[in-house]
């Protein structure tokens, strides 16, 4: 029941819906004309209503709406039975979404911008979710999310079947080749619908897409392929054949279904109808009305229009939709170290960071069922390109899933074994192939956690900065492009972390997508607490009692050098320089990134007169060295800040040419003592 209906209300509202449920409360439209014809037309004069409410600036946002194809949306949809059963839509989805879950208040609502929303006005018309549903408005942006979640329904022995579908307009995304690539190895209860009107915004698809047919491009990644209009006779027990046909297959299917859009892209669209050459001529619903009887006819109209003015009634009776109080950050009911099994888990004396992380996955995997490992050349004998997931695959062989070469797929289909219950751990080979993943972090992952309500546990590992002489494309330090989207969480360890209790509680305590970034110059390090020790964290800060700060020296310092990750060795480097020139030193060892401890932090560095250094091996432009500036002058912190970093350029292949450009000890020593004797 919506939060802004009284029992009565909802009661009243259900008793009028024109349509059946099943035991289980799905949506039951029986193949029959009558039934077909009822829906079907209810889905367009809700699509109707929702024109003119934004053609009269009743709702928020804009709408794209399925008129002329309400069969086709409805179709593959209805024949879906199964309590895991799930369906991956698009920018064009109320028919999908009022098929699989009857709730046209929560339509209605939701895109008007009020508390009875489906997603209680967060998501609009384009990124609706609800009870196995999501949708989307970056094209393609789904597939892998829904290859990953039907991976994760084999894998478990489930028979649900994963429905994805999107558009001819798609065709031109590579991440939709991506994840079917992934779809025909791995071989998952999936099926791919193209729904094919042969436009995409407002230029027809026809000169865009080349190679052959839309089928083809099923048929060549080996996927059972089928094609079909919305026309045809029994198209609905057509379709509904193909999905029974995948169902028992338990492997993918792609079908494609010829229709037509009967009104424009959007309710901003400039055209009432579509250009010519394209629009609806051939109407299935009109002729499924055809085979009734006038008076059938408008009983069903009448039933329909009422139902929908209840709808329209109720919806606008719905508060505006409000935050109780204003967000501060979207992490809620985990923002505390709960798990008591790595309290006291201490990494054996003299392993490196690279053993410290092998053993902790080994760990994951040994003591949850849900872990699981993913990314390209894991297995052994090679063990990734840093050997940290060496021996894996050998100890867990049906835990360490090896992919293609493909990273928005990877992280996506992470992602959607994470909704499925999975525990995923990504590694990405070099931390600048991120960039190729964004969008899934971006549009999809930290959405799907904040908007949506859900917890998203997924942890992407990777190898980042220079030192190594790798050059321009292997060599970039990009924690601070991943920081700045909002709701990630990002996590460097240096070697006086921890890194293994780090990554345990990246994966077992934090519910949310993090990033889990390992520079490669530390890898062959000892781990050793040495000296430091950890400062208390603000409990207003998420995360920061799991991802401490780590501080050691004077507790009245002349400096504070304040560093995290790759860096630390090179900071205590210039620390005992510094001390030896008798300055009281103190260094500060961030391990959180994102969401910045800003309160911790704060409270850490309020010492009068201080001079603080963040020194960071990224350009120190738009980096942490800036958010760390802005909280503290923003809590009124006194003293003088420094950031030392790189110049924003690419980074040199040659080593000579690196040295230049990364913060070396003798640069940072430099600007340190200029800034102490200006």
């Amino acid at each position: 029941m919506s939060p802004s209906l009284t029992t009565v209300e909802a009661a009243t509202l259900a008793a009028l819906e024109p349509f059946a449920r099943d035991a289980s409360g799905r949506v039951a439209v029986p193949n029959e004309p009558a039934a077909l014809y009822a829906f079907g037309s209810l889905v367009r004069a809700c699509e109707t209503l929702l024109l003119d409410l934004f053609r009269r600036n009743l709702l928020s946002g804009t709408v794209h709406t399925c008129l002329g194809q309400e069969l086709c949306q409805m179709a593959v949809v209805r024949a879906l039975a199964d309590p895991d059963d799930a369906v991956f839509s698009n920018h064009r989805s109320h028919g999908h979404f009022l098929t699989h879950t009857g709730d046209f208040l929560g339509l209605v609502a939701e895109i008007m911008g009020r508390t009875a929303g489906v997603c209680g006005g967060t998501a609009g018309s384009q990124h609706l979710a609800a009870r196995g549903f999501y949708a989307t408005g970056v094209q393609a942006g789904l597939t892998a999310v829904a290859v990953g979640r039907a991976l994760e329904l084999r894998r478990r022995g489930r028979r649900g079947l994963t429905v994805l579908i999107i558009g001819d307009g798609t065709l031109g995304q590579g991440l939709l080749y991506e994840s079917l690539n992934l779809a025909a190895i791995w071989s998952p209860s999936l099926l791919v619908v193209v729904e094919d009107n042969g436009i995409a915004q407002s230029t027809p698809t026809a000169p865009t897409i080349g190679g052959g047919s839309i089928a083809l491009r099923g048929s060549a990644f080996g996927l059972p392929t089928w094609s079909l209009a919305d026309t045809d006779a029994d198209f609905v027990g057509r379709v509904e054949d193909v999905v029974q046909i995948v169902r028992r297959s338990s492997g993918p299917g792609f079908l494609v279904i010829n229709t037509r859009r009967a009104g424009p892209h959007s309710g901003g669209g400039t055209e009432s109808v579509p250009p010519c050459g394209w629009h609806r001529t051939d109407d299935p619903l009109r002729e499924l009305g055809g085979r009734l009887t006038p008076a059938e006819r408008q009983r069903i109209d009448d039933d329909n229009a009422a139902f929908l003015a209840a709808v329209r009634d109720e919806a606008a009776r719905s508060p505006v939709a409000t935050f109780r109080q204003r967000p501060v950050h979207m992490f809620t009911g985990a923002c505390r170290h709960s798990n008591a099994a790595t309290a006291n888990v201490q990494t054996p004396s003299r392993q490196t960071v690279r053993e410290a992380l092998n053993r902790a996955l080994h760990r994951l995997l040994a003591s949850d069922d849900r872990a699981l490992v993913i990314g390209q050349d894991l297995c052994d004998p090679y063990g990734g390109a840093f050997k940290v997931t060496a021996g894996l695959s050998t100890a867990f062989p049906s835990r360490v899933i090896p992919t293609p070469i493909s990273e928005a797929a990877i992280v996506g289909s992470a992602i959607g074994l994470s909704l499925a219950g999975a525990r995923p751990i990504v590694e990405i080979m070099f931390g600048d192939f991120l960039t190729l993943a964004v969008d899934q972090l971006l549009n999809h992952a930290v959405k799907l956690a904040g908007g949506s309500g859900h917890r998203l546990p997924l942890v992407v590992r990777t190898p980042t900065g220079g030192r190594r002489g790798y050059g321009p494309t292997h060599s970039q330090s990009l924690e601070g492009l991943i920081s700045a989207i909002p709701g990630m969480t990002v996590v460097v360890p240096s070697h006086r972390h921890d890194p293994a209790i780090l990554l345990e509680r990246a994966v077992g305590d934090w519910p949310y997508p993090t990033v889990f970034f390992e520079h490669k110059a530390l890898y062959g390090l000892t781990v050793d607490r040495a000296t430091y020790e950890e400062v208390e964290s603000d409990p207003r800060d998420p995360a920061a009692d799991l991802f401490p700060i780590l501080m050691r020296g004077s507790a009245r310092p002349d400096v504070t050098l304040v560093t995290y990750g790759g860096m630390l060795p090179v900071v205590e480097a210039v620390a005992d320089r510094l001390a030896a020139e008798e300055l009281a030193v103190r260094v500060v060892a961030l391990s959180l990134l994102a969401p910045f401890p800003q309160h911790t932090i704060a409270r850490l560095l309020a010492g009068d007169g201080e001079h603080t250094m963040l020194i960071e091996e990224a350009s120190s432009a738009y980096g942490v060295g800036a958010e760390c500036g802005a909280v503290l002058l923003e809590h009124g912190c006194r003293g003088r800040f420094l950031r030392i970093g790189a110049p924003p350029v690419p980074i040199p292949a040659a080593r000579s040419l690196e040295a230049d450009v990364l913060p070396s000890e003798s640069f940072i020593y430099e600007r340190i003592v200029s800034r102490l004797l200006a």
